[in-house]
């Protein structure tokens, strides 16, 4: 008999993984910890509510055997500022330790092994982690994984689980991800293809994390579907659209001067993964025993809204595509010269 705790309990993956867990007759007792409160607590479920960076989380954990470490800021703030997530995580392991925790499972994700034109399709868990320097969420991932690793220093009887699940998509609702990544459709950077795409429905990540943690698989998991979505398949899922490609470095100022006037939810940093490949085998998890519901094209289906692309006739798309067009050379332009000005003007 056991004692599970569940940060995060709350939200999207963490109720399905308290479900998961309170289904478990080997676990006796199971914490929920969210800073909100759940509606409708599970049997044996004590649910706490606290802030993880604040709270007294030694006494919270007492008496626990594993964690489950799925709290994290919904979306990055504009500034790309993402700060308490690994502060969280920092919170998370001390207590751990305090508590006598012999096993803890950590999402990450795979957004860390970075978005590269010369990735290896797929990679494996053991590529080097090179998460793109702009894109502050996918550097504090890696950040939490470092402290994950500097936390088994010396803790032999310690083992951790490290999830790096694809982008993953729900019923009706996507993660800020998923909607990021969606939104930068309208961009297209460089002259390349469009890279293969995973899509990872939220149901088979709540099982993946479950099975993480009753196999207590040590070391970094990649969870994803098997196989992947040919960047032109993905874009006939979504009904077409207007598409505009720009040069690269073009593209990246145009989509921070989206991001800071909050007119999309794509970060700059973000660009790359919509240019290079990083889709991830999940050799490792399947050899587990997990076995993902849906595939990539299922999952992508389920988790977004129909393009309102997908109703125009060719003439108006052709038309908007102009508009678009106009738009963000202007926009281009008007931030390549407000920065020439600011240059001009710095002392020699």
């Amino acid at each position: 008999m056991s004692t599970v705790v569940v940060t995060g309990a709350a939200g999207e993956l963490g109720s399905r993984v308290l479900a998961l867990v309170a289904d478990d007759p080997s676990v006796d007792r199971l914490v929920a910890v969210d800073r909100r409160e759940i509606a409708a607590p599970l049997p044996r479920t004590e649910v706490v509510c606290v802030d993880l960076n604040r709270a007294d989380l030694p006494a919270v954990f007492a008496g626990a055997d594993v964690v489950v470490h799925l709290a994290s800021n919904a979306v990055p703030p504009a500034d790309d500022s993402t700060g308490s997530d690994a502060h969280m995580a920092k919170c998370m392991l001390a207590a751990a330790v305090a508590a006598g925790v012999s096993h803890v499972v950590v999402r990450s994700s795979a957004t860390v092994y970075g978005a590269r034109a010369n990735n290896p399709v797929p990679l494996t868990e053991d590529a080097p982690l090179r998460p793109e320097q702009r894109f502050g969420w996918a550097g504090e991932r890696a950040d939490i994984e470092r402290l994950v690793a500097e936390w088994l220093v010396d803790r032999a009887d310690t083992t951790a689980t490290l999830l790096r699940p694809t982008t993953t998509v729900g019923d009706n609702s996507t993660s800020w991800l998923a909607e990021a990544l969606r939104a930068t459709a309208l961009i297209r950077a460089g002259d390349q293809d469009d890279p293969p795409l995973q899509f990872l429905h939220i149901d088979d990540l709540a099982a993946a994390t479950d099975i993480a943690r009753v196999r207590r698989i040590d070391g970094a998991v990649n969870v994803a579907p098997d196989g992947w979505v040919p960047g032109d398949t993905v874009r006939a899922l979504a009904g077409g659209g207007v598409r505009l490609r720009l040069p690269e470095p073009v593209a990246t100022r145009f989509a921070a001067w989206r991001w800071h006037r909050q007119l999309a939810p794509t970060p700059p940093g973000l660009v790359p993964y919509t240019q290079h490949p990083w889709v991830i085998s999940n050799d490792k998890l399947t050899a587990a025993g997990w076995k993902p519901e849906y595939t990539n094209e299922e999952a992508y289906v389920a988790g977004h809204r129909a393009s309102p692309w997908a109703d125009l006739s060719p003439r108006r798309r052709q038309e908007l595509a102009l508009g678009v067009a106009g738009g963000a050379a202007l926009a281009a332009i008007g931030g390549t010269v407000a920065a020439l000005r600011r240059r001009s003007r710095q002392p020699r």
